[in-house]
């Protein structure tokens, strides 16, 4: 048997018994590496303390107006595809085109469905950075104060000197790389505050609030480039908080998920404190992630209702800094694209968005096309660049295929 069918044959059995045979088991220890994230990634609250993220008692419909398209062909990575083919052999877990509004296609596997909260990773950013513009909207935020006008316990480190603007826009002076795959590392110890790593025997401890207050500046201007860096929107998530004198999660239930009429209840992790993981730590369906990406193509309307202000949507169209882009970590990968709010606009003259996660999460916004495209995945590589370029060349494909 090839390594490859040993992997899915071991994906099948996961968690299955009970209890599970250790080589069946899913743990702290390996839910994000291959073949236990088949099963972990959509089933964190198992693995993780959480925190709800209330749906609608009265979810907007979406109506289906079913549409072939298996058949578009694309570059991937490894060579010409087709989209039927990609989804079956990169580790899709779910796929939704929705197409002004409606679902043109659907497709899941490895006991996924349109209902199943799968985690999302760093779209999780941008679903952060929409609750900020109703945030602003309600007079509890504003961008251009200072971060320690907020949470004034971080005055020593790097985010003592920048604004909450800059953390909206990845552009803080901060020195942290984020290198996913070094075990000693800055994540790695990132990982270990969140919670989300074992502690082993002789390494430190910290919650993710007293972690960020340890983060140093790089001696760069804050504003001068665009570096990623995921503790930037966990540091966001407290700054909301402390504004509005609630816990994330309830902003995200009852100021986006309920009134865009989310169907199912999603969720975020948290630390050993209790702090909740803004930067990747939130879970959510397909479908009501297809429903957030076309509220963002709406201009902030869902079903009728104004969620996130539409001058919102538009200063994230309208306002990135290219420049910053150009200076920064994923210029090469995005040429010409610009960054704003935790969006990516990879398409500046057709404003497409992005929404971007480790490990092949998207949600892909075509105001021209009407498309909003959605997937869900356990890649087994958390940032694959040509993994990467391949779907926005499938991505683009589907557009064209409508166009």
């Amino acid at each position: 048997m090839s390594a490859k069918s040993t992997a899915k044959s071991l994906a099948k059995n996961l968690m299955t018994e009970f209890p599970p045979a250790r080589d069946n088991l899913v743990t702290l220890a390996n839910w994000r590496t291959q073949p236990s994230s088949d099963w972990g990634f959509h089933n964190v609250r198992r693995l993780l303390p959480t925190a709800n993220i209330a749906a609608s008692k009265h979810p907007a419909p979406l109506e289906s107006s079913p549409i072939e398209i298996g058949g578009i062909a694309f570059e991937g990575s490894k060579g010409a595809t087709t989209l039927r083919e990609a989804l079956r052999t990169t580790n899709t877990k779910g796929f939704v085109v929705l197409r002004k509004g409606r679902i043109a296609a659907e497709w899941y596997a490895g006991g996924m469905d349109a209902t199943t909260p799968h985690i999302v990773f760093s779209v999780s950013k941008s679903i952060c950075g929409a609750l900020g513009g109703i945030l602003v909207d309600k007079g509890f935020l504003n961008p251009n104060r200072p971060v320690t006008d907020y949470v004034p316990e971080v005055s020593s480190s790097v985010y003592g000197g920048c604004s909450v603007r800059h953390l909206l826009d990845m552009s803080v002076g901060i020195a942290f790389t984020e290198d996913y795959v070094d075990p000693d590392g800055d994540v790695a110890r990132y990982r270990r505050a969140v919670g989300w790593d074992v502690i082993k025997p002789g390494q430190s401890t910290m919650a993710l609030r007293e972690y960020l207050g340890t983060q140093k500046p790089d001696g760069k201007t804050h504003g001068h480039a665009f570096h990623y860096v995921s503790t930037n929107t966990d540091m966001l998530g407290w700054v909301y908080e402390r504004a509005a004198g609630r816990a994330l999660s309830d902003l995200l239930g009852e100021y986006l998920w309920t009134p865009l009429g989310a169907e199912t209840d999603a969720y975020i992790t948290l630390d050993p404190e209790g702090a909740m993981r803004a930067a990747g730590g939130i879970c959510a369906a397909p479908r009501d992630l297809a429903r957030f990406g076309e509220m963002i193509r709406q201009r902030g309307v869902a079903h009728g209702r104004q969620v996130i202000p539409g001058w919102w949507i538009d200063d994230i169209n309208d306002n990135g800094d290219p420049a910053a882009w150009a200076r920064g970590d994923f210029a090469e990968l995005f040429p010409d694209a610009a960054y704003r709010s935790k969006f990516y606009q990879i398409d500046r003259k057709r404003r497409t968005l992005c929404c971007l996660g480790i490990h092949g999460q998207y949600i892909y916004i075509d105001p021209i096309s009407e498309l909003v495209i959605v997937r869900v995945a356990a890649e087994p590589i958390p940032l694959d660049i040509e993994a990467t370029r391949a779907w926005r060349r499938g991505f683009d494909a589907i557009v064209r295929h409508f166009s």
